[in-house]
């Protein structure tokens, strides 16, 4: 960091070429520290800085940094708090500063444990169907609490999920003998983290729905 962050005039703000979403703060007619656009919004050309407004300038930056990280990686898929925080962390952003970033995702509504998790339980008994043991699995891999999970989880029936996935599986095993059909089936949603009573239950019945629609 150049010495001129110790105080003085400013002489220029200049876009840095690299990343326009930056501006060079130059004091004394020497680049001195760099900020974010909006951090640097307010600064003109012939205003002095005290190197306590510097610091504050710079604390103010690093946060703003930090919540532009924690936007860029919410741009991909909805996250929980526990993944966003091992991010930032990641990228060696102090505690404090997270806690902040955090305050604002909040009010924003770009980060909700309990909307994180019940978008999550959906999308997988729609698309990948699985037990109820198997979900709060995954939730807990990605840092929910308990409470979030059991209201997420609330309501699924267990057998309804199995059935969903079996008959999508299902159509991959066109043509077994009812043997290997049974063990292909019921060792796929064994995986998936489904009790041997629902197996036994859901196995049964796709493969008696499948014989009587050859049977038609």
């Amino acid at each position: 960091m150049n010495d001129n962050t110790a105080g003085g005039k400013v002489t220029a703000l200049k876009i840095q070429k690299h990343n326009p979403n930056r501006v060079n703060v130059y004091l004394n007619n020497e680049y001195s520290f760099g900020l974010s656009r909006i951090t640097a919004a307010w600064l003109q050309v012939g205003q002095e800085l005290s190197p306590t407004k510097i610091a504050r300038l710079q604390a103010e930056d690093e946060r703003e940094v930090a919540y532009m990280k924690a936007l860029r990686y919410l741009d991909y898929r909805p996250r929980s708090r526990a993944e966003v925080r091992r991010n930032l962390e990641n990228h060696e952003v102090p505690s404090e500063v997270i806690n902040d970033v955090f305050k604002r995702l909040e009010r924003s509504g770009l980060v909700n444990d309990e909307r994180f998790a019940q978008d999550w339980v959906e999308n997988r008994s729609e698309f990948r169907p699985r037990s109820r043991r198997a979900l709060a699995y995954e939730l807990h891999q990605k840092g929910l609490n308990d409470s979030a999970i059991k209201k997420a989880l609330e309501g699924l029936n267990e057998e309804a999920l199995a059935y969903q996935a079996a008959v999508k599986q299902s159509r991959h095993y066109e043509g077994l003998e009812m043997r290997d059909f049974r063990n292909k089936l019921g060792s796929y949603l064994s995986r998936r983290g489904f009790s041997y009573d629902v197996i036994k239950q859901v196995v049964e019945r796709v493969w008696e729905e499948k014989q009587g629609q050859s049977d038609e």
